[in-house]
């Protein structure tokens, strides 16, 4: 069986955790989560690129 590399999790172990997710906060919930994590990765990003540009000057 084909191994995903994140974390080790196979796709019946995804689609558990997916299903809890759901169960947890309900479909109206999850994409309001999703666009909060966009955005915190989105500013982790910037951030990061902020620190280098910094770095480079």
């Amino acid at each position: 069986m084909e191994r995903l590399l994140f974390l080790g999790l196979g796709g019946q172990e995804i689609l558990f955790i997916a299903l809890i997710v759901l169960l947890l906060f309900g479909g109206k919930k999850i994409p309001e989560l999703m666009k909060g994590l966009g955005k915190g990765v989105k500013s982790f990003k910037d951030g990061m690129n902020g620190k280098e540009e910094e770095k480079d000057a």
